[in-house]
């Protein structure tokens, strides 16, 4: 892999230890994969945030990549983090763990002292890092990897924690996967008949279905109407969960529909199908969780609608980002005069609501139904938002 006379230097320990650690990880991966060089990125999003993911061992990582003590360590381009552990500013109220919050804190803080935006959430177009086509990045959470390469035209490989702190601090990443053309290709068209009874909260539930099935290919869907933001967010987080798929194209929509030769091969999922995929089942819910991946002020304001004056009877968790949270108070207010909590920072991932006594709990969202179980050991029902905001409300 070829690099330039300050990567070089860079590499040589000219400018720190720290940054010497980051360019020494970008040459190993890029020679792992046979990139030609690094290219400039405009934007990171690094993941392994939550101390329940990362534990003691990832805090003395990041110490050690970052030299502790070297305090002109600073990243090099705009910098948001993936969900936390806990909500930062309403932990104490939330119920979580004291000692859990404190480790969270402590992680937090190193990212804070050089230089990243601790504004943590899975969705960082929605909270001012919104690439433009084209733009290079390297970004670590699957359903803001898949919205950027497939929704916004951008380009970027799902970064790994490590990874994406050494892009940050470096300001490139070795080019690669789907920063090259050719590796952008779609290879396997998907169909849906009678696509126009699709509902938007149905999104999830075919995302779930497509990630099996085409595992890490590059899906091209034909929709009978053109799916929103919103909707395309669910589908991408969906697929990347349940699969690999990292990139998606739709027919007529995303940035690159049209510049590649359609697939010849094929796969047809039914409405039937995908409305199988939701888990009806009506034993006792500890906690109803909606906002995998953080919700947008649109979806905050249909959640508003759906709980109308009621009052909900179970805890009631609402993710959002702290951003859209303090951009739009009023329908923040609504929704909280349910009962129902709005949460920032985390999400229910990546929290430990195992340690929290929660055992069941029901989601709308296609990722949280495949990741909870596995992560957490939680029981999980999934449905779609209005039978979850149903559920809340009815308390059984």
């Amino acid at each position: 892999m070829k690099l330039t006379e300050e990567d070089e230097q860079i590499l040589g320990g000219e400018q720190g230890g720290a940054y010497q650690k980051a360019m020494e990880i970008l040459k190993t991966l890029g020679e792992i994969y046979n990139a030609d060089s690094l290219v400039d990125i405009k934007s990171v999003q690094i993941a392994g945030v939550s101390y329940k993911t990362i534990g003691d061992a990832g805090i003395q990582f990041l110490k050690d990549i970052l030299n502790e003590g070297e305090e002109d360590v600073k990243v090099r381009v705009p910098t948001t983090l993936n969900p936390a552990g806990i909500d930062i500013e309403k932990w104490k109220e939330l119920g979580f763990p004291n000692y859990f919050a404190e480790k969270q804190m402590e992680i937090l803080d190193i990212f804070r002292k050089i230089g990243v935006n601790i504004e943590c959430t899975c969705t960082p177009y929605l909270v001012g890092n919104r690439p433009d086509i084209g733009d290079h990045l390297a970004w670590s959470e699957s359903s803001a990897v898949s919205f950027a390469n497939s929704v916004l035209g951008a380009r970027t490989n799902r970064e790994g924690g490590p990874s994406a702190l050494s892009a940050a601090l470096i300001g490139k990443v070795p080019r690669y996967g789907y920063h090259i053309d050719e590796n952008r290709r779609p290879n396997i068209k998907v169909k849906i008949p009678d696509a126009e009874s699709l509902e938007s909260s149905e999104y999830g539930a075919l995302g779930r279905i497509i990630g099996r099935t085409v595992q890490d290919e590059i899906p091209y869907f034909y929709f009978g109407r053109n799916p929103g933001p919103n909707e395309l967010k669910s589908l991408g987080a969906s697929m990347a969960a349940t699969g690999a798929v990292a990139m998606y194209h739709v027919d007529d929509l995303t940035p690159e529909s049209g510049k590649y030769p359609i697939p010849d091969r094929e796969v047809t999922v039914s409405i039937e199908e995908i409305r199988e995929e939701y888990i009806e089942v009506d034993s006792k819910v500890d906690l109803v969780a909606i906002g995998c991946p953080h919700l947008s002020y649109e979806e905050l304001v249909k959640i508003s609608r759906l709980l109308g004056d009621h009052s909900v009877k179970i805890d009631t968790w609402i993710f959002t980002s702290r951003y859209i949270k303090k951009k739009h108070p009023k329908v923040v207010e609504k929704i909280e005069k349910s009962g129902a909590k709005i949460v920032s920072d985390t999400c229910m991932v990546v929290a430990p609501l195992d340690e929290m006594g929660y055992e069941t709990v029901m989601v709308d969202s296609g990722k949280a139904s495949s990741y909870l179980p596995n992560l957490e050991g939680i029981d999980v029902i999934f449905n779609e938002t209005k039978k979850c905001v149903e559920r809340a409300l009815n308390g059984y």
